[in-house]
């Protein structure tokens, strides 16, 4: 599938027939799903998953976390940068 393809997927109801986990979970957030992409990405045991997960907190900046990176080890959590009144705890 070409990106254009993936594009044009978003006017669609369901994602494309085939479709893996992590283009699921981008589709979704395409649509301005995040819980459905949330519950996708968070669920992915992967590195890759990881990823998609953090680019997800990122892009929406959910509940004051803004995911920053890996943990530097290839670790399943990525780092997190909590923020409360502009301060980091």
């Amino acid at each position: 599938m070409t990106f254009e393809q993936f594009q044009a997927s978003l006017k669609y109801e369901t994602p494309p027939a085939g479709c893996n986990d992590y283009l699921k979970a981008l589709w979704h957030d395409g649509k301005d799903d995040w819980n459905a992409s949330h519950n996708i990405a968070q669920d992915i045991p992967t590195r890759e998953g990881d990823w998609v997960h953090a680019y997800l907190h990122r892009r929406r900046a959910t509940n004051g976390m803004q995911a920053i990176g890996t943990d530097g080890q290839g670790g399943r959590c990525p780092a997190m940068v909590w923020k409360r009144n502009g301060k980091q705890w």
